[in-house]
């Protein structure tokens, strides 16, 4: 039995939603017929001209994306499991996170910029506010969802709560939380720019800004044309590692569907 495969890099159908929407865009341009709407030529010609700048500057965005995301996996990931398997715990943590799941990132960055500054720091606190809720919450749900079954294989192996979190918890809830690192990197990335754009004087967030301020809207639109491939590049790096992280999990869905 094989594993669904993510190398299937060249999807035909992708290619022609491509085509649609390079098409659509031209179209406009070619309607309106101003400046606010740069062509699909004079936009790939600003990539080219300033890709040096575009491509250091999403090198800022992914760093600062990429330590956000390294703490707040590192943090909350164990905490998540603690929560959801000791009762207590998860009824503290419960109304806090409810409670912060609706504040959306940038309300916060005044209230950051007031504590941290304007710089890295402040940048990355944002960032991993915005994952934390992803990460928590599937974390938590699909510790609590686990068969008893397992809980009881623990007691009987001996296991101390520390050993029962590390050894049967992380492995049976590693689906859930892959996904709540899935939509967390993808909400970092977001807020990155948004954070970039507001307090950054670096980054491709910043970078777009600063072209939409000098009426640069090719240069704009090509900064808007790295973020989307960067996201592309970044969300097909996460299936592979995915897949190669939880084959188990895969084989298994197979088995039991065969």
């Amino acid at each position: 039995m094989r594993l669904p495969r993510v190398d299937r890099w060249i999807d035909p159908w992708a290619l022609v939603s491509v085509a649609l929407v390079l098409a659509l865009w031209q179209l406009v341009s070619w309607h309106y017929h101003t400046v606010c709407c740069s062509p699909v030529r004079e936009t790939s010609i600003a990539i080219v001209q300033n890709f040096p700048t575009i491509a250091a500057e999403l090198v800022n965005t992914l760093r600062r994306a990429f330590t956000a995301f390294g703490l707040s996996v590192l943090v909350m990931v164990p905490f998540g499991i603690a929560c959801g398997r000791l009762r207590w715990l998860g009824l503290i943590v419960d109304p806090i996170l409810e409670f912060l799941v609706t504040i959306p990132p940038p309300a916060v960055i005044p209230i950051v910029m007031l504590l941290a500054g304007i710089g890295d720091v402040a940048k990355i606190a944002v960032i991993s506010y915005a994952m934390v809720p992803n990460i928590l919450i599937n974390t938590i749900e699909t510790v609590r969802q686990a068969p008893p079954m397992l809980e009881r294989v623990g007691r009987s192996l001996r296991f101390s709560r520390v050993e029962q979190m590390a050894l049967i918890d992380l492995p049976a809830a590693m689906p859930g939380i892959v996904t709540g690192l899935r939509l967390g990197v993808t909400a970092s990335l977001l807020v990155t720019i948004t954070s970039e754009m507001l307090l950054s004087t670096n980054g491709i967030g910043a970078f777009v800004q600063r072209s939409q301020e000098s009426f640069y809207v090719a240069s704009g639109l090509a900064g808007i044309v790295a973020i989307a491939i960067m996201g592309l590049i970044v969300n097909l790096g996460l299936r592979v590692v995915e897949q190669r992280l939880l084959f188990w999990h895969y084989r298994a869905r197979i088995a039991e569907s065969s």
